[in-house]
């Protein structure tokens, strides 16, 4: 992969970006459509989602070659605010934004989440059959059936940072013990986590809302489910934007991440094959993602999620990790 360097002009923007490019791409060449703006992304390849761009923003920190860090989730974007990688920008577009969905100092701001859900295989399973909790694939019944990213990377590593910071090291640690003792297949990310439950070579799998909608258009016999909905809640994952601090653009930088903020993108990437939930409250009714909102929804503070990546990703790699 090449990476552009510092400076294509005045008139432009270098972004990077973990979410997908078929959900991405569509939404910065309508930014520079609209604006002139000519826009240069980085994407980062699915294996490697959020932390290989995170180690490149980290290594260019005293000569940032990016303007704008788009995250397809959180915790990596609070930890890259923690080591100074940003810079505050209160764009005006925060205003719809409701506050668990943005950083009081204006480091960043959330939009646009996805849902961790159980993506389970039509021809082997009915929704009767399904765990009503991600505990539940801990038990004898399940063993040997379920798949699952490696918790290292993307949302998986989030997903467990955050039941670090909701059930404790303690219970945290023990369930990822019986995960691993009740043989859940682990693979390299959740695009490949959908193919494996679509395929039939498990029944039922743990991955995010988007990747089950593209399984979904493309035919599979697949459906999803909502977990945990009579105990901790559904796991919800914002999409974070970042103005780069020292940035080559950063005039640019702001009107991207107002673009990317503004109801209009929210709007766009609900109706979109990734089919996000919108966190803002100004979307307009009837026009927003077909998906039923969770009954119950994980309560969780992100940056205590975040405080708990390090003693996550210490504990799965020494676990799943050969």
């Amino acid at each position: 992969m090449s990476y552009p360097a510092a400076g294509y002009g005045k008139n432009s923007v270098v972004i990077y970006t973990s979410v997908d490019q078929i959900f991405s791409e569509p939404i910065l060449e309508l930014f520079g459509q609209q604006t002139g703006i000519r826009v240069k992304a980085v994407y980062d390849v699915e294996a490697a989602k959020t932390v290989g761009l995170s180690n490149r923003l980290l290594a260019e920190k005293k000569h940032p070659r990016a303007d704008v860090f788009w995250n397809s989730e959180i915790i990596r974007t609070i930890v890259l605010q923690q080591k100074g990688i940003f810079t505050p920008y209160f764009s005006p577009e925060r205003a719809g934004i409701p506050k668990q969905f943005k950083d009081p100092n204006g480091y960043w701001a959330g939009f646009a989440c996805r849902a961790r859900v159980f993506i389970y295989n039509t021809k082997m399973l009915q929704k009767s059959d399904l765990p009503q909790s991600l505990e539940e694939l801990t038990l004898p019944g399940w063993r040997g059936k379920a798949v699952m990213a490696y918790p290292l990377l993307g949302t998986t590593a989030t997903h467990i940072s955050a039941l670090y910071a909701v059930m404790g090291q303690e219970k945290t640690e023990s369930f990822l013990k019986n995960l691993k003792r009740n043989d859940i297949l682990i693979v390299a990310g959740n695009s490949v986590v959908r193919d494996v439950v679509a395929a039939g070579e498990r029944p039922l799998g743990i991955t995010d809302t988007d990747d089950v909608h593209v399984a979904l258009l493309r035919g599979k016999p697949v459906a999803m489910s909502y977990p945990d909905q009579q105990s901790l809640g559904t796991f919800l994952i914002p999409n974070t934007v970042a103005l780069v601090k020292n940035g080559p653009h950063p005039e640019n930088g702001k009107k991207l991440i107002d673009f990317l903020l503004s109801n209009t993108v929210e709007q766009l990437l609900a109706e979109s094959v990734s089919q996000n939930i919108p966190v803002r409250t100004d979307t307009p009714s009837g026009t927003g993602t077909p998906l039923a909102f969770p009954s119950k929804v994980m309560q969780i503070d992100y940056n205590k999620a975040a405080s708990h990546l390090r003693q996550s990703d210490a504990f799965c790699r020494d676990l799943f990790v050969q």
